[in-house]
């Protein structure tokens, strides 16, 4: 009898570990693999007018069922100079974007995982609060700081710095403050996170064994925070590829983002097909080397 409920015990665990598992993998499966299966079957059409603005890729003829697939979509993404610009500038922009963070980023959370922790709560609620507000909002009131006549060109004109207003809105400029300022938060936290939970005892044994400050910052504290930097990287540079709405507002009509360019097919062209292939590409290009890099082997003594 008791080996039967030591049976059933273990069954049940098991069943409930696959349970437990089985929740995200149905989440992935409902809110990203079913969309990317059609996206990708819309990226594979042909254009038509009409509702959906793309042909089914399958037709019957009364006793066949043909399958109709397009890929000069895909041809004419990767041939086509303005698309191979949009993404150059999209990958340009993120890793800039992404660099200056992380030189803004790992000073703020070092200086707030070395608080005292009465304080580190408030520091981190200081650094999540703009998300309290609508990103659309607050892009807006970036326009109104950076446009001709806006805050930023008053004061300086105040202060006597300039003799006359500077041109940022609709630059490349904006862009990249608009960005930084949006997903700062992301590139901070992870970096916090992993900081604030890091031995200090390893910190102390490597100044007793005579570093220096900076030496033991680059020997002990910086490897023990590169998961944060690794996560926070990845957390800003993905989602900033395809940013649509900063480059839009802040940029003007003249850039040239893969995000845009999306945007442009999908609601102007109505080019369903095309966008979906633009799509699918971008996509590939953003994980396909972060597959790579995971499924290598890690190094010997790494």
């Amino acid at each position: 009898m008791s080996a039967e409920l030591i049976s059933s015990a273990r069954m049940g665990d098991r069943w409930g570990k696959r349970l437990l598992i089985g929740i995200p993998y149905a989440w992935l499966l409902v809110l990203f693999l079913a969309p990317f299966a059609l996206v990708a079957a819309i990226s594979l059409s042909t254009v038509r007018l009409g509702m959906p603005p793309f042909e089914p890729l399958t037709a019957w003829d009364g006793s066949i069922l043909n399958l109709r697939l397009n890929f000069e979509n895909f041809l004419y993404v990767l041939t086509d100079d303005t698309y191979l610009l949009a993404y150059l500038t999209s990958l340009k922009v993120a890793a800039i974007s992404t660099a200056v963070m992380l030189l803004i980023a790992y000073p703020l959370a070092y200086g707030i995982a070395s608080c005292a922790p009465s304080s580190r709560s408030l520091l981190v609620f200081l650094v999540i609060v703009p998300f309290w507000s609508s990103m659309l909002i607050r892009v807006y009131s970036w326009m109104s700081i950076l446009r001709n006549d806006g805050l930023l060109n008053a004061l300086l004109l105040k202060l006597g710095l300039i003799s006359e207003p500077l041109r940022i809105l609709n630059t490349e400029t904006a862009i990249y403050i608009g960005i930084v300022y949006t997903y700062l938060p992301f590139m901070v936290l992870p970096i916090y996170s992993n900081l604030v939970s890091a031995d200090r005892t390893l910190i102390e044994a490597a100044r007793d064994l005579g570093c220096s400050r900076i030496s033991a910052f680059w020997r002990v504290t910086f490897p023990l925070s590169w998961p944060g930097v690794a996560a926070g990287c990845a957390l800003v540079f993905i989602p900033v590829v395809g940013e649509f709405v900063i480059p839009d507002l802040l940029g003007g009509a003249d850039t040239q983002m893969i995000g845009r360019a999306i945007w442009l097919e999908f609601f102007n062209n109505r080019d369903w097909p095309m966008a979906a292939a633009v799509t699918i590409v971008l996509l590939a290009l953003l994980v396909v080397p972060i597959v790579f890099f995971q499924s290598r082997p890690p190094r010997a003594g790494a």
